[in-house]
């Protein structure tokens, strides 16, 4: 055949679109939500030349074999913890029922695997400064055991003082374990990973690609980010591993993030999502630690952990819940707001209930479909009441909840689609009136820094840029 022909160039095009046909119907048949299953089958139907790949990769299978099989294994990772005495909390668990705070989030003790806990210590930490100056001195004075976990890390300044740190602590006969995200980190040299095993670091890749079949798969993937030191000193928040979270992109400069420092039983439930992912990725569990003792006094504190195993959306049904919590206020800061028909609505409501609802959302992009996905639903949920920000010094990557007087929640969660149904993420969520106004007044400041969107910046987008918005939005649900 001459494959220069116009007869051959035809049946290529039709076999792509055959392909595509076949594609679409597979997606209608397969896709978990109804709204990601019509973006798929649109474009694989009328671009298939653009969409067969990408389907290939992002959404060929439901991977239902993969999260039987994360489920079996996370059944024999508390299996082989059952001797170890583990989740020692019973009595902290209890004053939860005590908290009107917490009872107002009604779903929340059944939609978490793990309990709230009283008796627990915070510092809040605002940007990337702060947070690796606390999590490089507690792992400088660990004596016995450091759990490290990041969706990124980056062979970068950064990434090189914690390699040597780390190799240091090991020197000293610490225990050393960290894991890494095999998406996120792709960049991640080899020879990274091989210096710190050779130092007596035990690393290892958090994939998800196991099989043939799956080796192109990049869906599930390990958005956590978790420290523990000891046992006694733990961390969680929006940081990766990388000089941009310094600043050190000057496109993104200067990078807006918040983590916090954890101290007290809550740290249980920290290893034991660690001891999770690494039970995944090694088949072993690494070591648990348990204080002697514990606080006297403290705030209550619940880890909200959710993937794509869980029973249900464990990631947006928080979000629902805390929105419908609301009384007085719920404010989110979040890099992407492409939330589905469910928490619209739900912030549509809060709307209508008096709520003052707020969200703020970056000003620069870092993905540029994202963010253009991102302004539609903006413009929208101005029109609805929402009062949307957006943050303008640098790049804005935090993952706050705040609602009303009590709750906060800081944690890796995005208000989008891959969070909600497609990462493993951690929220880290905390019942107390002090911090929650501490967490109030970062935000103010926050939105001090803001502009707001108004209904005129709907109205003054150039035509073209609304049509590649809508574009944007159509294929939203598979970002």
């Amino acid at each position: 055949m001459d494959y220069h022909s116009p007869q051959f160039f035809g049946y290529l095009i039709g076999a792509i679109h055959l392909l595509g046909l076949i594609a679409a119907a597979h997606a209608v048949f397969t896709v978990r939500t109804a709204q990601g299953a019509i973006a798929w089958a649109m474009s694989l139907l009328f671009i298939p030349y653009l969409t067969l790949i990408p389907y290939l990769i992002f959404g060929s299978r439901t991977f239902d074999a993969y999260i039987q099989a994360r489920r079996q294994a996370n059944q024999e990772m508390h299996i082989a913890m059952a001797d170890l005495n583990w989740r020692p909390w019973v009595e902290e668990a209890l004053a939860a029922s005590n908290s009107p705070a917490y009872a107002g989030l009604r779903a929340l003790p059944r939609l978490s695997r793990m309990p709230c806990l009283a008796n627990n210590t915070l510092k809040l930490l605002i940007d990337g400064q702060a947070t690796f100056k606390a999590i490089f001195n507690a792992i400088d004075q660990a004596r016995d055991t450091v759990l490290v976990q990041f969706f990124i890390i980056h062979d970068d300044d950064l990434g090189r003082q914690l390699q040597a740190l780390l190799l240091k602590k090991a020197a000293e006969g610490v225990k050393i374990y960290v894991l890494y995200d095999s998406v996120g980190s792709h960049a991640l040299p080899t020879r990274y990973s091989q210096v710190l095993r050779e130092g007596g670091v035990d690393i290892r890749a958090f994939a998800t690609r196991r099989g043939w079949f799956n080796r192109f798969q990049v869906n599930f993937r390990n958005h956590r980010k978790i420290v523990v030191v000891d046992g006694v000193t733990g961390f969680v928040g929006g940081h990766n591993v990388g000089d941009e979270y310094l600043g050190g992109n000057p496109r993104l400069s200067p990078w807006r993030d918040t983590h916090v420092q954890v101290g007290g039983p809550v740290l249980a439930c920290l290893q034991e999502s660690f001891a999770e992912d690494w039970f995944w990725a090694a088949r072993k569990l690494p070591p648990l630690i348990l204080p002697d003792t514990y606080p006297e006094n403290g705030m209550l504190c619940q880890v909200l952990a959710s993937g794509p195993a869980d029973p249900q959306e464990t990631c947006s049904l928080f979000f629902l819940d805390a929105i419908h919590a609301a009384q007085e206020r719920v404010w989110i800061t979040s890099p992407y707001f492409i939330p589905d028909e469910a928490v619209f609505a739900a912030l549509r409501l809060a709307v209508l209930r008096g709520v003052d609802v707020r969200i703020l959302i970056p000003s620069r992009p870092d993905h540029r479909i994202v963010y253009a996905a991102s302004s539609l639903f903006a413009f929208e949920a101005v029109r609805a009441g929402v009062r949307m920000f957006r943050y303008e010094p640098g790049f804005l990557h935090q993952k706050v909840v705040l609602v009303d007087n009590d709750v906060a929640a800081i944690g890796s969660a995005n208000l989008d689609n891959r969070s909600f149904r497609l990462n493993f993420e951690i929220m880290l969520v905390t019942i107390d009136a002090e911090f929650a106004t501490k967490v109030e007044q970062m935000l103010v400041n926050d939105f001090d820094q803001a502009r707001e969107i108004t209904p005129e910046d709907s109205r003054d987008t150039h035509r073209l840029q609304q049509l590649g918005m809508r574009i944007a939005r159509l294929i939203s649900p598979i970002l």
